[in-house]
């Protein structure tokens, strides 16, 4: 479910610090409830199980021609990756966190991991188009249980980036993530059953 700005500009976490000059592009609740401690389970529910492959058909259709696409025009090249045009959010990060960041036990490509917490994860990557953050939040619910959320993050890349944004949009918001969002559920509850 969409959720509006304010159910992540309301949480105290530590993306706000590193990511200022990033615009809320989408806040997401994600399916999986469960209990204190299983965010790398979520994380793992996300990048794992071999993504994009994995992914229903409409999402590795799109992911597919958008690398096609940004082969063609020269996008992902190395020159306009992390590091090169776009500096890396781990350079903001404060020294209690160069400490204790971790990479997940699962390969998250194209993001690079930013950082790792118990309640939150932040990945990044960066083209000729955007630099965007993913970042997961595992929330408690008052109840006794914790749910996931989803924020995505965006500084794009001058006049191209914007456009190109736009044009996703609708593609990303009504076929993209309600279909990733079916696909974390089942993959979180076959976690459990196994």
């Amino acid at each position: 479910m969409k959720l509006p700005e304010t159910a992540y500009t309301a949480q105290p976490w530590r993306i706000h610090e590193l990511a200022p000059d990033f615009a809320i592009e989408d806040v997401w609740a994600l399916p999986p409830q469960g209990d204190a401690g299983e965010l790398p389970r979520l994380v793992s529910a996300i990048f794992g199980n071999n993504f994009p492959e994995g992914a229903p058909l409409v999402v590795r259709f799109l992911w597919n021609a958008r690398w096609k696409i940004g082969k063609l025009f020269g996008w992902d090249e190395a020159s306009h990756g992390l590091g090169a045009s776009a500096p890396s959010l781990r350079d903001r990060l404060p020294d209690e966190l160069r400490g204790i960041s971790t990479e997940p036990e699962i390969d998250i490509q194209p993001f690079s991991t930013v950082y790792y917490l118990d309640d939150e994860f932040a990945a990044e990557m960066a083209n000729r188009t955007v630099h965007t953050v993913m970042h997961l939040g595992w929330i408690p619910d008052g109840k006794g249980a914790y749910h996931g959320q989803m924020t995505v993050l965006v500084k794009p890349n001058g006049r191209l980036g914007s456009i190109y944004l736009a044009g996703i949009a609708p593609l990303r918001r009504f076929l993209v993530y309600p279909a990733l969002l079916r696909r974390i559920d089942r993959q979180w509850h076959k976690q459990a059953s196994s």
